[in-house]
């Protein structure tokens, strides 16, 4: 099981040199990924109070694709995850773009995950549709794919058309590797179809009946269970180095083929208090 540290983003802070010394130190502690989660803007709560998800204006993101082409030149080996970027959110081919050249700068080290968000003023404010976006994704999978894969693409869809057009340069991966976010029941039947994995989240208790929903799902699209990939996160806020071990090995006997730490929402003052978290981590599940 590889084990990867969920980036800092809203606790990170502004200044360049902490994002470097932060995923250096990742790197030299020899995690296998660093994954980034995803928004663009943030509603103001006083005016969208209906909105149920997370984040706010007042929560500070790095925009995945930007971060990593900047870690792309500052590190060498660990692995770029998106956990995840809310695809339908985007255009498609300009998204193709930007991962093939993250992708090309970083010598073939980007796992692209993806998910459709809860976020409508989001989708406003970027000029997509919020009501069709679990639909849509699947068909923007589709092209991301034939772009990465082909020097030229002939494409007529629901939702796109590429007329005899090409990237260049093409992504070191052909294709990058597409993971999907989301529990949904739509979610669970497309990633046992087309995904390459899947971050189910949740607790081990919640995810292990959708992981033999996912599996089944798999079989009967003529794929081999095994051949997806599976990761969840633990954070570590409330919880002891033990619950840490006792909930890798957990995931692990679920078939997780990645595990990563969260040491946002944790009480961590600094970007180095973050480094020190994710390196008792790795000394904790070291082994399991």
């Amino acid at each position: 099981m590889k084990i990867g540290a969920v980036f800092p983003q809203t606790e990170i802070g502004e200044d360049p040199s902490a994002v470097r010394d932060y995923a250096q130190a990742v790197e030299a502690m020899g995690f296998d990924h660093l994954l980034a989660f995803d928004h663009v803007v943030g509603a103001n709560a006083a005016t969208h109070a209906d909105l149920s998800g997370p984040y706010r204006h007042t929560h500070a993101f790095h925009e995945p694709l930007v971060l990593f082409g900047y870690l792309a030149g500052i590190t060498r080996h660990i692995e770029l995850v998106t956990g995840i970027i809310i695809l339908p959110q985007r255009q498609t081919v300009l998204v193709a773009k930007q991962t093939a050249a993250v992708d090309v700068l970083s010598g073939g080290r980007l796992r692209l995950g993806i998910g459709i968000g809860w976020n409508d003023v989001e989708y406003e404010a970027l000029g997509e549709n919020f009501r069709n976006r679990g639909r849509r994704s699947e068909e923007q999978v589709e092209v991301l794919r034939a772009l990465w894969t082909n020097e030229l693409v002939t494409y007529e869809g629901r939702w796109h058309k590429i007329s005899d057009a090409g990237l260049n340069p093409l992504p070191v991966q052909r294709p990058i590797p597409v993971w999907f976010g989301g529990r949904a029941e739509q979610v669970i039947e497309r990633v046992g179809r087309m995904g390459d994995g899947w971050f189910p989240l949740g607790s081990p208790a919640d995810a292990a009946p959708l992981l033999d929903k996912m599996r089944e799902h798999a079989r009967r699209a003529g794929r081999d269970p095994a051949s997806i990939g599976v990761e969840s996160w633990i954070s570590i806020g409330g919880k002891t180095p033990d619950d840490w071990v006792k909930d890798a090995v957990t995931w692990k006997e679920l078939g997780a083929t990645h595990l990563s730490v969260n040491t946002m929402n944790a009480g961590l003052k600094s970007p180095q208090d973050h480094i020190d978290a994710v390196q008792r981590f790795k000394e904790a599940v070291e082994g399991v």
